[in-house]
């Protein structure tokens, strides 16, 4: 047998670039490569935008003070720019809970006009804390709710005395006397008067302001309620007086009620106390209208300085 034996040296082996394949990399090589491969890669990553680098928000600390002694109450921290007035309010409720935000005025200086809930808190800041005063402004009540308490007691009221209850009236001189036919005819107006009023509260007005003080409607209830009372007393009397003029008198009047109710409801009934009441409304109806074309004027046209007729000619 034959001992095969080893080769002195190592054998040589084919040369890949002599058979048409591709040259070896060397370590260094592939490495070189693999940094260039991921410097292309984060050129071609997308640059995050500016707006991502700024994103970090600016918060107000809202400094409120009592609008009497200067002290400080709270400090309500961390107001986003976009809150508004009402959003301090709630933050404010929460620290001092016996003040609902409907309660709390808020002013930016200590004689000015309080600030509305709809008003951003970023167009009063001059710096990030910024300083209001606080007034307890008392009880509120909701707009909604004023009206409708307001207009539902008169017709409530008015009712109770067109039925002629026993407690009111004396019964063996109601039941004697006829009741005229105006009376009736003004029962139905004054009842349709209110209702309009119930029927705009509900579903017609919409309420600049939220809410309004407890006295403000105590008030207008007061007001509302005891010249009804005092009309409907002499109405409904089993010795109440028809007017002058009778049925004419009577039919123009109901006519004209559409346009102006008090006036022409007055003349309807001939009585003193509606004509007092009218004129009251007059005097008060001029004086929200002035006060409303005032703030019309200055809204939309501050320009103008011309004042508006109630009545032309007249007032």
């Amino acid at each position: 047998m034959h001992q095969r034996q080893k080769p002195s040296a190592p054998e040589r082996t084919s040369d890949p670039a002599a058979d048409g394949g591709a040259l070896p990399m060397s370590h260094n090589d592939s490495r070189s490569l693999l940094n260039f491969s991921q410097l292309m890669l984060s050129a071609g990553q997308i640059k995050p935008s500016p707006a991502l680098k700024h994103s970090k928000i600016t918060y107000f600390e809202v400094e409120i003070l009592d609008v009497q002694s200067k002290k400080q109450i709270c400090i309500v921290d961390k107001v986003p720019p976009a809150s508004t007035v009402l959003d301090v309010k709630h933050k404010f409720h929460k620290a001092c809970p016996q003040w609902y935000p409907s309660r709390v005025g808020l002013q930016l200086e200590r004689n000015g006009p309080f600030l509305k809930d709809s008003i951003n808190i970023q167009s009063l800041a001059v710096s990030s804390i910024i300083t209001l005063y606080f007034t307890d402004l008392g009880q509120q009540v909701g707009w909604t709710t004023f009206f409708l308490t307001e207009y539902t007691g008169p017709l409530l009221i008015y009712l109770l005395f067109y039925i002629r209850l026993s407690t009111i009236y004396d019964q063996v001189e109601s039941r004697k006397n006829f009741r005229h036919p105006v009376v009736h005819l003004a029962c139905f107006c004054h009842c349709l008067h209110y209702i309009r009023h119930l029927l705009e509260t509900l579903f017609v007005h919409k309420f600049s302001e939220g809410h309004t003080p407890l006295k403000n409607m105590i008030k207008g209830c007061a007001f509302y309620w005891g010249f009804t009372s005092w009309i409907a007393y002499y109405i409904n009397h089993p010795r109440y007086t028809p007017p002058s003029f009778g049925h004419r008198q009577v039919s123009y009047a109901a006519l004209a009620f559409l346009a102006g109710s008090w006036i022409s409801f007055t003349v309807m009934t001939q009585t003193l106390p509606v004509g007092i009441f009218a004129f009251l409304m007059v005097i008060q109806m001029s004086l929200w209208a002035q006060k409303k074309h005032k703030l019309y004027l200055k809204r939309f046209y501050p320009e103008v300085r011309r004042k508006a007729a109630m009545i032309p000619i007249i007032f």
